[in-house]
């Protein structure tokens, strides 16, 4: 492959302003975060939420997280992307689309979208990480805090939760670091995040495989060191002779 490297192209400039290009990978990896991050925090609070429900007695709440699971789960992730950028303002009432539409920001609105779809996506493969966790812990647990005098709600709060959270940070990473990877999508609907930035310097510097490698390095260090992050955490907070500690 008689291909010319040229590494010195991200301190070229773009022709936009006092912009090289590396500017456009700064910029597009602080959206990238920004919508992971903020995407994360919500769909681990709902899918904590959901989790729960799916594994209370109460047979109408199970039911309603068993219906989000399956229809969260089972729609591809860009169909819901479409749905919540194309579709959902319309359903809104028309004070709350004329500011959708034309008081914000194209690319705030963008932003808000793609987030919403994230979070809810991601929130239906947190809640069965959840459910499992809790399902996981032995029964007796539960009959002993509530024969000890405990709620409901305590015995989740102070006996169960806690435990299953432990157990659930393996599988936790892997969707923490799904979001990352999902963010992606973002790109469809104009915001110009990580990979969107990266197609736009290999169009105007015609320099492909240096755009795509170093977006590719980018990735890999990041979640690298999410990986190593959630390591750190599992052995942080692991308690011996518990499942998921590993022994240690």
């Amino acid at each position: 492959m008689n291909y010319h490297w040229d590494w010195a192209v991200f301190f070229k400039s773009t022709g936009i302003g006092d912009e090289i290009y590396l500017d456009w990978f700064v910029a597009g990896l602080g959206w990238t975060v920004a919508v992971a991050l903020v995407a994360w925090c919500i769909a681990l609070a709902l899918g904590a939420v959901l989790g729960v429900m799916r594994t209370l007695p109460n047979k109408a709440l199970s039911g309603v997280a068993t219906a989000y699971v399956e229809l969260f789960r089972n729609v591809p992730l860009l169909v819901q992307l479409f749905v919540w950028y194309f579709l959902v303002p319309d359903l809104l009432p028309e004070r709350a689309q004329v500011w959708f539409k034309q008081e914000l920001n194209p690319t705030t609105s963008a932003y808000l979208s793609v987030v919403a779809c994230l979070a809810f996506f991601t929130a239906a493969r947190v809640c069965e990480q959840v459910r499992t966790g809790i399902q996981a812990l032995p029964r007796g647990q539960t009959m002993a805090a509530m024969a000890m005098g405990f709620s409901l709600p305590q015995v989740y709060r102070h006996v169960l939760l806690p435990q299953a959270f432990r157990i659930i940070i393996p599988p936790l990473t892997s969707e923490f670091l799904n979001i990352f990877k999902n963010s992606s999508v973002a790109s469809l609907i104009g915001l110009m995040e990580l990979l969107a930035q990266t197609k736009q310097t290999a169009e105007f510097s015609a320099n492909l495989f240096e755009a795509f490698t170093l977006a590719t390095l980018i990735y890999f260090v990041l979640n690298m060191s999410l990986m190593k992050g959630m390591g750190w955490l599992e052995k942080r907070v692991a308690v011996p002779g518990l499942i998921g500690s590993g022994g240690k």
